[in-house]
């Protein structure tokens, strides 16, 4: 075991992998000699060479563009995208061939590639550097959406992902990557996507999320056993597919629900978790299915950032408010 942050973990499981298959390539733009903006892929040039870990030209429709027909020639390009912002040039590729490619052969062909980016906001950073979007990939038939939320996740989540035979969009969220150490396994190890985590056992309201926002909603939630209020929180860790049942068997234990999200409100993740919950679990509610977003509107600049992120006590006083219904 060795304490790492989520952006060593992301570092340490593309080391790993690419020692364990020599068909991954790793690419993207200042990946290579300089590792990364955030520096998850550092080192790895030195290790493996400039022809499976290199620097890419300035266009993102090009570094998803050429993956595709790395992927479909036998190799497993795992990209990164610079910020979560940089993605939409590349967007065209990602819906219209990344998403379609087993649909389009009529499951003859697969595409075995990740794309990564750093995600969400958090650290004031300049605009196009702070997206929480990822409802755009979940609505997309044919990809898998994943945002971890601790080192051993990370790497965990990521393992699978490159392993996985279909295409991953892999959120990093970036507000984590040095803000805590975990001690996890040296090895390789696996976390099945599509499998939730129940991070914290309770009877009062089960709260769904995901990615750095979960710092906030435990935090609530230590908070509030303190009034002796024990709230179940679920850890989604894979947006698409995402876990139903645990969620639903947690709704029905406790009789309440809400999930909170760093993304936009509209149309967003929680909408899709309110409704699952609304289909399987009505008869075991005993208030409304809520959600907590950010506003529809696109994330402030640095100044006015904190006006836009979900505080532990909205979270606190949400709860309350659910609890008295």
């Amino acid at each position: 075991m060795k304490a790492l942050t989520l952006l060593q973990a992301v570092n340490d499981a593309l080391r790993l992998e690419m020692a364990r298959d020599k068909n991954i390539i790793v690419y993207g733009e200042d990946v290579g000699v300089e590792g990364g903006v955030f520096r998850a892929t550092e080192n790895l040039q030195k290790l493996y060479g400039e022809d499976r870990c290199f620097d890419s030209p300035l266009a993102e429709s090009g570094i998803v563009g050429t993956a595709i027909g790395m992927a479909l020639a036998g190799l497993k390009p795992v990209v990164e995208i610079q910020f979560d912002g940089f993605v939409y040039p590349g967007f065209n590729q990602i819906v219209s061939h990344v998403a379609r490619i087993r649909n389009r052969s009529r499951g003859a062909w697969t595409l075995p590639m990740v794309i990564r980016f750093p995600y969400g906001g958090g650290i004031r950073a300049l605009e196009h550097h702070s997206e929480s979007m990822e409802a755009y990939y979940a609505h997309t038939p044919g990809l898998k959406v994943v945002i971890p939320s601790s080192p051993y996740d990370a790497k965990g989540l990521l393992i699978s992902a490159i392993r996985d035979s279909d295409p991953v969009i892999f959120c990093e969220p970036k507000r984590m990557y040095r803000s805590v150490k975990q001690e996890i396994p040296e090895d390789a190890y696996t976390i099945p996507i599509g499998k939730a985590s129940v991070v914290r056992q309770g009877d009062a309201i089960t709260v769904v999320s995901y990615g750095a926002q979960l710092k906030e909603v435990m935090e609530a939630a230590a908070q509030l056993a303190q009034d002796g209020i024990n709230i179940e929180v679920i850890d989604l860790r894979t947006i698409y597919p995402f876990d139903r049942h645990t969620i639903i068997e947690s709704v029905k234990k406790t009789c309440r629900f809400l999930v909170v999200h760093e993304g936009p409100l509209n149309f967003g993740v929680g909408a899709e978790m309110m409704a699952v919950v609304t289909e399987d679990a009505f008869l075991s509610l005993e208030a409304p299915p809520t959600r907590l977003g950010g506003f529809n509107l696109t994330i402030p600049l640095a100044r006015g950032e904190h006006h836009y992120m979900i505080s532990t006590d909205k979270i606190i006083v949400t709860i309350k408010e659910l609890l008295s219904f």
